[in-house]
């Protein structure tokens, strides 16, 4: 039949009477006329039905978690067995192969049944025509254009028979029924053959049976009224396939009577296999938090989006394949690592979060929590350790929580992790010209200029000047950069931070990545309002693991910062590699001031400085157990309420927080004994079998040693005539409490110290002797400056 007939046919009285009688006499005959039916578009809108995101790890085959919409996936027509076409055309259309895209027997068969009275009406829709619908529908730009594509009414009857008829002829009928099977809905939120295939049968749309295609194809009639896991829809879907589906594909030569016999014999699923959607699906493999920090990532970027809505509607239907930074394996042994220390319905939390240097690719993020909701019904999480919330009946965040514990967002601003914060003053003192030999003489107490409540406990006595102490008391002694850094004396690092200047510690930390995401931080940290922020130097501010393991990781960087990112490569479905993601990197510091401020921080870690001297260490076990060239940095809060430790190497910088981040005023004592073994064996586990790569040094030795002055020689000379020589070579003087053996007479200078050189403008403490250290028959030394005998 030419198209000229079969428009004629269908633009006339019997289209109209044969799908919607009672508008047969309403002059829809006449509005759908020759010239009417001529004037309908006939070119659907470009459009791709959504697909699922899949999401992968570092090794580009390990899949961590997908998104989706809709869980659908299409595949090519060569990749789907031969039986589902087949059964498809049996249940939907079994004139498929001959019409034109409009069934012009259906429409008549439709025409007496709908004028039969019956309850039941037939729209004669082809499977090309309901192509039309479903494509309609998703090609959408408003929601009025979705329905007018489902609406039923004359109208879209009429038009999805125009756009059929154009569609076969732009098309095979291998085309159609490969777009048909690919869009369908097969019920159980699933949605074309793969995502069907797999939520019933757990396999590949080219493995599907006779039965099962049979099966599946039944459904797509009406999904909810054919849905296998109900006793009903079982029933009513087992007698279609049986004495509809298959029957059909014998009466269409698809198979045999003998083969449909058998498949009519195959089991019908009762329960369907539940597809993940999301990072709460993936707690067993303990990929969550890095999963949820991915999709905050996702989220936050405009390239996918206006408004956060748009963003997550295209990473839900966008179809991409997504290679994240993820490292399974140290992932694996993080986690191992961390369960070694602590259980997961501990209150406190253990967290790691380790970046790569010079990229920023998050490698690992790791918890004593599962990254899962709590069950409402038959919660396992118990009652907030918060007084104020346990009386409230709230509970904490343990063992599950979706909170970003490790990354920061929402309502998590951070942990104040102590002495790790050290790293920004020392980076400041070095771009403001004083070298790591730089020396301050350090006291049990510091008197300080910066302001702070009388009231407050950390107040000199009757002042409101701020006279910090060290941990644990004591600490008392000559220190440079090496030294102060090694052994954490908060009284040489407040003092440093007094002469940098607070609010260029600050903006080191702004450089570094620290985000001040609590408000009152945030505060401080503007312009103009940090000056007077002595605190910080001692880590007061919040922070998480994955902000300072990023800033360490600038140091081993070269000075280079990069933004935290999830990526390794995104790909969109048409193959196109993104360039989004990739290493976000701008110059924090020098490549000089890096170098020599690592050289310092391989002290705390039992490591040998390349330019100095260590002379103490607290995580020394450190070195031992990498086995590789490592810097890092222990932190503590008052009261032990936090305990921390940053280990890293030129490949991997590890940070582990010891906290309890649902009351942070917590009476218990967060121990190193906890938290550093995971840290340090974390980064040992990662750097196995790798290349032992040493620090670069400095190009410029200055940085470290300054400009070294030789200091004059006191020995024997009064207290006084010391002090004046040694302050007249441009140094700080100090004189020793309690004296030493010398040959010198008792009560005068028995030496210095350091002896020889030191930095120019650095601190020289005076020995003083006790005279007791003389050769026994000696003369005693004259008292300088005095003629002898008087």
């Amino acid at each position: 039949m030419s198209a000229f007939l079969i428009c004629g046919l269908l633009t006339g009285v019997v289209v109209a009477a044969a799908v919607f009688p009672v508008a047969a006499m309403s002059g829809l005959a006449a509005r759908a006329g020759n010239q009417a039916f001529a004037s309908l578009p006939s070119e659907i809108k470009q459009f791709r039905s959504p697909q699922i995101t899949r999401i992968y790890a570092s090794d580009n085959k390990t899949q961590i978690a997908q998104f989706y919409d809709e869980f659908r996936s299409d595949v090519a027509l060569k990749d789907i067995s031969k039986y589902m076409p087949a059964a498809m055309i049996a249940a939907e259309d079994r004139e498929f192969p001959n019409h034109n895209g409009v069934d012009i027997k259906g429409v008549a068969r439709a025409l007496v049944s709908n004028n039969n009275g019956k309850s039941s009406k037939q729209g004669a829709s082809t499977i090309t025509m309901q192509l039309v619908r479903m494509s309609l529908a998703y090609s959408a730009t408003n929601p009025q254009e979705v329905v007018d594509a489902t609406k039923d009414t004359p109208q879209r009857k009429v038009t999805e028979m125009k756009y059929a008829m154009q569609l076969e002829k732009e098309l095979s009928k291998d085309q159609i029924i490969e777009r048909y099977l690919n869009i369908a809905p097969f019920g159980k939120q699933t949605y074309g053959i793969f995502a069907a295939s797999q939520v019933y049968f757990n396999k590949k749309p080219k493995d599907l049976t006779i039965g099962q295609a049979a099966m599946l194809a039944g459904i797509v009639r009406a999904p909810s009224w054919y849905d296998p896991t109900t006793a009903k829809g079982y029933e009513e879907l087992r007698q279609r396939r049986n004495a509809y589906v298959l029957p059909g594909m014998v009466l269409t030569g698809a198979i045999t009577q003998a083969e449909a016999d058998k498949a009519g014999k195959e089991p019908i699923p009762k329960q369907v296999r539940q597809i993940s959607n999301g990072c709460v699906a993936v707690a067993k493999n303990d990929w969550g938090f890095f999963c949820d920090f991915f999709y905050r990532w996702w989220l936050g970027r405009e390239e996918f989006g206006a408004t956060a809505y748009d963003r997550e509607r295209r990473l839900k239907s966008g179809g991409y394949r997504i290679t994240t930074t993820l490292d399974v394996e140290a992932q694996k042994d993080a986690r191992k690592r961390v369960s070694d220390q602590i259980s997961d319905g501990n209150k406190n939390a253990l967290l790691l979060a380790a970046v790569a240097p010079g990229s920023g690719k998050v490698r690992l993020l790791a918890a004593n929590r599962r990254f899962k909701l709590d069950d409402k019904a038959h919660p396992a999480n118990k009652i907030s350790s918060d007084p104020a919330k346990a009386r409230k009946g709230i509970r904490g965040t343990y063992p599950n929580t979706t909170n970003p514990l490790l990354t920061g967002g929402g309502d998590i601003t951070g942990y104040q992790a102590g002495s790790v914060m050290k790293m920004f003053t020392m980076v400041a003192a070095l771009e403001k010209g004083y070298p790591l030999a730089y020396t301050i003489k350090a006291e049990k107490q510091y008197k300080s200029g910066y302001i702070i409540s009388s009231s407050s406990d950390s107040a000199c006595e009757g002042t409101h000047f701020w006279c910090p102490q060290n941990s644990g008391g004591g600490g008392e002694g000559v220190y440079n950069m090496w030294t102060g850094f090694g052994k954490s004396i908060n009284t040489f690092f407040v003092p440093l931070e007094e002469r940098v200047g607070a609010e260029n510690v600050v903006s080191v930390a702004k450089r570094f990545g620290v985000k001040f995401r609590a408000p009152s931080d945030a505060v401080l940290a503007q312009p103009g309002n940090s000056h007077q922020w002595g605190a910080f130097t001692l880590g007061v501010s919040s922070t998480t693991p994955l902000d300072m393991a990023n800033a360490y990781a600038t140091l081993a960087g070269d000075g280079m910062y990069c933004e935290p990112t999830p990526i390794e490569q995104i790909t969109t479905i048409s193959g196109e590699k993104l360039d989004v993601g990739k290493p976000q990197c701008t110059r924090a510091t020098s490549p000089d001031v890096a170098r020599a401020a690592l050289d310092a921080t391989r002290c705390p870690v039992g490591d040998s400085a390349q330019l100095g001297s260590c002379n103490g260490a607290t995580a020394r076990a450190t070195r031992g157990v990498v086995g590789h060239p490592v810097f890092g940095k222990t932190g503590t809060t008052d009261a032990d309420k936090t305990a921390a430790l940053i280990a890293g190497t030129t490949s991997l910088v590890v940070a582990g927080y010891l906290v309890n981040p649902d009351w942070q005023a917590h009476r218990d004592h967060m121990e190193h004994s906890t938290v550093n073994p995971a840290v340090w064996n974390t980064l040992g586990d990662y750097m196995k079998g790798k290349p032992k790569i040493q620090f670069k040094r400095p190009e410029s030795r200055k940085i470290a040693i300054g400009d070294q002055r030789s200091i004059p020689d006191v020995e024997c000379l009064t207290v006084s005539r010391a002090r004046s020589r040694i302050a007249g070579a441009g140094f700080s003087v100090w004189v020793a409490n309690g004296q030493v053996d010398s040959k010198c007479p008792a009560g005068t200078a028995a030496g210095t110290d350091p002896s020889g050189r030191t930095i120019k403008g650095g601190v020289v403490v005076i020995q003083v002797s006790n005279g007791k250290g003389a050769t026994p028959g000696a003369p005693t030394p004259p008292t300088p400056g005095r003629p002898p005998g008087r």
